[in-house]
């Protein structure tokens, strides 16, 4: 592994935010695509790496607080199977 997969969130110094990366967000972005498949897990799977691509985006604002909430949503309406208002 090379040193920049060991420094951390934000690469040298370690301070939480990625530095804008575009070869990084697209390399994420081919996995996602390579992992997508027909299941749902392969799906949620890729859909976790699409959003943690739009960290190293400069087009995108972001954080990875966002994307946290994002995901946690997303995973629990996959868990109930609806959205808590479409239960009614």
């Amino acid at each position: 592994m090379s040193d920049d997969a060991t420094a951390g969130p934000g690469g040298e110094g370690g301070t939480g935010t990625p530095e804008d990366d575009p070869e990084r967000a697209a390399l994420i972005r081919e996995v996602a695509r390579d992992v997508r498949g027909e299941s749902d897990e392969s799906e949620r799977v890729a859909a976790v790496l699409f959003r943690v691509s739009d960290l190293y985006d400069p087009g995108e604002e972001t954080d990875s607080g966002s994307i946290y909430r994002n995901m946690r949503t997303i995973l629990q309406v996959s868990e109930r199977g609806t959205l808590a208002r479409d239960r009614d």
